[in-house]
């Protein structure tokens, strides 16, 4: 009885132990973080559009966190932007962080790819715009148009169209996931370096 409780004792140190170092801590940690200049908050639009990122499970194919050079040169390498840091994400609720990259990281796709027009026909069929590229396709984001005002029309390449496609018009899921994506855009930081050194004469 005694080795019984012995264990379970050692167990509930354990495990206070690692909620201690892994929660309370990194929380207290990060509890009066504060966003940092140039950050804004998201749209509604962009809201809605996390919200169809989430349900569609682009996070287990692309990351939202550059390394530092230092740990991952290649990131740098590649286009992906200067490290995060953690008040890059003030705003997520949770961060979407990933673990994977099966695609390229998005964390700052916003300002490598600004297009509502490329990002439209990416998600439509992804192969359209990026050769060889094994992301699915999302149609189902997409419907026949009506010729009604304010269609969104996505001017697929005709060989990636099914036949009797029609129009291609965007839904609202559609517009509001290309918005989140456009938003995706951390070179605040940069923009702010700029501004301050145009502001004072004193280059950054």
């Amino acid at each position: 009885m005694n080795r019984h409780l012995d264990l379970v004792i050692g167990a509930l140190i354990a495990i206070m132990f690692a909620t201690m170092m892994l929660v309370v801590f990194p929380y207290a940690q990060l509890a009066d973080l504060k966003p940092p200049q140039g950050l804004k908050p998201y749209t509604e639009a962009q809201l809605r559009g996390r919200a169809v990122y989430i349900r569609e499970a682009c996070m287990y194919c692309h990351s939202q966190q550059p390394r530092d050079p230092g740990q991952t040169p290649a990131d740098m390498a590649r286009g992906w932007g200067r490290p995060s840091v953690p008040a890059d994400y003030v705003n997520d609720r949770p961060p979407l962080l990933g673990t994977m990259r099966t695609g390229p990281d998005l964390f700052n796709i916003g300002a490598r790819q600004p297009s509502q027009d490329w990002h439209l026909v990416h998600l439509y069929q992804p192969r359209a715009v990026v050769p060889g590229s094994i992301m699915p396709a999302y149609p189902y984001l997409f419907r026949r148009g009506t010729g009604a005002t304010g269609e969104v029309v996505v001017s697929v390449p005709d060989s990636f169209r099914k036949p009797g496609a029609g129009t291609i018009v965007a839904t609202r899921d559609a517009l509001d996931l290309v918005e989140y994506l456009k938003g995706l855009d951390h070179t605040y930081a940069i923009r702010v370096d700029q501004a301050e050194s145009e502001t004072t004469g004193t280059p950054r």
